[in-house]
């Protein structure tokens, strides 16, 4: 068998892994058998490509000898008779003092095995060892994927390796190129060299990918058990083809180009799928869409559209890929759920959990017509440094959320219960969650030290949050934070009531409405103010780092800076111990509405935490929260929510020992 493996650049890790309680993705299927492969020598067996498992037992701390008892062998089997769904990717794996064997079905099975042992490694002192454990896993969906817009911003072809190296260690198995845009062409012609001069491009000029680069991500990604799927977006979002050859897509001669454009696309790419667009656009030729499907079919691809985008019957189109509330699946087409899945909107803390607790297209697992989720990352708004992409959009955490709910399936929502909202510690959604956060956090500290990850723990932080006032002036003047915070207020003859919360993130409103993602109040209004508070205990007096935001910026907006001397333009406020704390210096200040302004600190993931003290013992935490309309004129998309949390002051970690309890308990 000749499976698809590298171990050269990019080449697997062994950090300190501790076994079958941090697996991420959770196998469907695992059992203790209480013994243990320690890591000394060992013989394969059955193997055909045997230098990449030798290599991969070497990087383990394993020497190959041929004479010793301890085996591995791996068997290509006909079935798999436990596994229901994609069998395709299934495995089994059974580790024994003695030996571990694999079956599978495919090569592709056999590859996630190696995963799954890769993570199984527990280290001791100076012995390490595979834990003993008979597993039976395979995939609820057949796509589980990331998307980048390189079409707005170009992203270097090593920072891509690096995502898709990384996300296949954790069976992530699609990249989504979305290689074409109104900012640039992104990749190069030789038939139509003039589609890459500067003069065609509104952002990053000149900035794409050879043709041979994209042979050598092809194959990068069939080494990693990854399917590249190209985006040539059409007809619309194509101004830079527009502007180097003068014609439409839509139109006769636009047709001809993008053919010959098309002939030398297929040619390049190796791959099995090619996605058209078809969104935002309005449709003046109504055979172009069907003609481009034809044509491409042709060439031997299948292709896949946007939809809201064209509509198509079951037979005109080989799958769909749904964003935003308006796209609907159809019976006889597969569908790809992307509707809620833009990360450019997320916040760090609080979308993590609507992301890990929804079903994927509202099923527990995928069939012919549901087959799976691909992230969206758009970079509208441009960000200079690649590194500021990921960290901002909170790429990481959240494909690692997608990671398992895509493999295991499930989930007990479709973002319309709980939502954002974490339910009390006794809800075993809560207690789901708090699983996937220990194991994703462990990861964090052992395989993702070098990589941008601004997630630390949050299911320990507990807030009261008050009922929402009218906005009738400043109600600091009733509500004045050095007094004592208390379970009920009133104002203006009415006894307003607080609850509780969960979480370093807490949208009061979501950014999509609560009709589409439900948020702490069930009917948020606009022009009324409300308050948060804890209590955090500090074991002894320190200085630490705040993280802190009353809006997180999307990085597909226009939106202006906060104003200097301002946290926002809600007016929000925060006192630590009666003590306001100033927001940090803004370093950008601009008044003109634009997307080639690039975001600099306006999120707190891309600044230095704010310095602030802590007292020992109990330490007061009071956020004033106003909002006025939802949309305003310097936001277009208006989020009443707060991220803060304590951190350790260079960002890296959560603090030690610390407690936040809005009723002052130890407990």
């Amino acid at each position: 068998m000749k499976l698809f493996l590298t171990f050269l650049l990019f080449c697997f890790s062994f950090p300190a892994f501790s076994g079958i309680d941090k697996l991420l993705p959770k196998p469907q299927s695992v059992k203790r058998n209480d013994q243990k492969f320690y890591i000394d020598k060992l013989k394969l067996n059955n193997i055909d490509q045997e230098i990449q498992w030798i290599d991969f037992f070497e990087k383990a701390g394993a020497t190959i000898d041929r004479s010793t008892r301890k085996e591995i062998t791996i068997n290509l089997v006909d079935d798999l008779v436990d596994v229901p769904i994609n069998k395709d990717e299934a495995y089994r794996l059974s580790v024994k003092s003695q030996k571990i064997e694999i079956e599978a079905i495919t090569e592709k099975g056999v590859y996630w095995a190696m995963q799954t042992l890769r993570q199984l490694i527990v280290k001791q002192k100076n012995k390490s060892y595979f834990e003993g454990c008979e597993i039976i896993d395979y995939p609820a969906f057949r796509i589980r994927g990331f998307m980048q817009d390189v079409g707005r911003t170009y992203i270097s072809l090593d920072e891509l390796k690096r995502e898709i190296a990384k996300l296949s260690e954790y069976k992530i198995n699609v990249f989504h190129w979305h290689l074409t845009e109104n900012q640039g062409w992104r990749l190069q012609s030789k038939i139509f060299p003039m589609l890459n001069d500067s003069i065609n491009y509104e952002r990053m000029p000149a900035k794409f990918y050879s043709l041979d680069e994209v042979r050598q991500l092809v194959d990068f990604c069939k080494q990693h058990n990854v399917l590249l799927i190209p985006e040539i977006d059409m007809p619309g979002h194509s101004l830079a083809f527009e502007k180097t050859f003068r014609h439409n897509m839509q139109s006769k001669e636009g047709m001809i180009i993008l053919k010959l454009l098309l002939d030398e696309i297929c040619e390049t790419f190796d791959v099995p799928y090619l996605h058209i667009g078809t969104d935002e656009v309005k449709f003046t030729n109504p055979a172009f869409v069907p003609e481009m499907v034809d044509y491409i079919r042709s060439k031997g691809k299948k292709v896949i559209s946007w939809n809201p985008g064209w509509n198509y019957k079951p037979g005109e189109i080989d799958m769909t890929q749904l964003w935003s509330y308006r796209g609907k699946p159809q019976a006889g087409i597969p569908a790809i759920d992307s509707r809620f899945h833009y990360i450019n909107h997320f916040d760090a803390f609080a979308d993590i959990i609507a992301l890990y607790n929804s079903r994927i297209l509202n099923s527990d697992q995928g069939c012919d017509d549901v087959a799976g989720c691909i992230i969206a990352l758009w970079n509208d708004r441009y960000i200079t440094s690649e590194k500021d992409i990921i960290i901002q959009n909170n790429f990481y955490p959240s494909l690692l959320a997608l990671a398992e709910r895509s493999w295991i399936g499930g989930g007990s929502e479709y973002f319309d219960k709980n939502g954002t909202v974490l339910p009390n510690k006794d809800d075993l959604v809560f207690k789901s969650f708090c699983d996937f956060e220990e194991r994703m956090l462990w990861h964090k500290k052992n395989n993702f030290s070098t990589y941008p990850f601004a997630y630390v723990k949050q299911t320990n932080i507990h807030w009261r949050i008050t009922s929402p006032f009218p906005n009738n002036g400043d109600l600091l003047a009733s509500f004045p934070p050095e007094n004592e915070l208390s379970d009920t207020y009133e104002y203006n003859g009415k006894v307003y009531k607080t609850q509780d919360a969960i979480g370093a993130g807490v949208y009061l409103r979501h950014v999509w409405g609560n009709n589409i993602i439900r948020s702490f109040y069930d009917e948020p209004k606009p022009n009324h103010t409300a308050y948060a508070y804890t209590y955090v205990y500090s074991p002894k007096k320190q200085k630490v780092g705040l993280w802190m935001s009353f809006q997180n910026y999307s990085r597909s907006e226009k939106d202006l800076p906060p104003p200097q001397g301002k946290w926002d333009y809600k007016e929000s406020r925060l006192w630590i111990n009666n003590k306001e704390i100033q927001p940090p210096i803004w370093e950008s200040n601009h008044t003109v509405f634009s997307n080639e302004i690039p975001l600099t600190n306006e999120n707190f993931e891309v600044r230095p935490p704010l310095p602030v003290d802590l007292e020992k013992g109990w330490n007061k935490v009071l956020l004033k929260l106003p909002v006025g309309q939802f949309t305003t004129s310097e936001i277009r998309l208006v989020k009443w929510m707060f991220n803060c949390i304590f951190v350790t002051p260079d960002g890296k970690d959560s603090v030690e020992g610390l407690i936040y309890s809005p009723d002052k308990s130890m407990k």
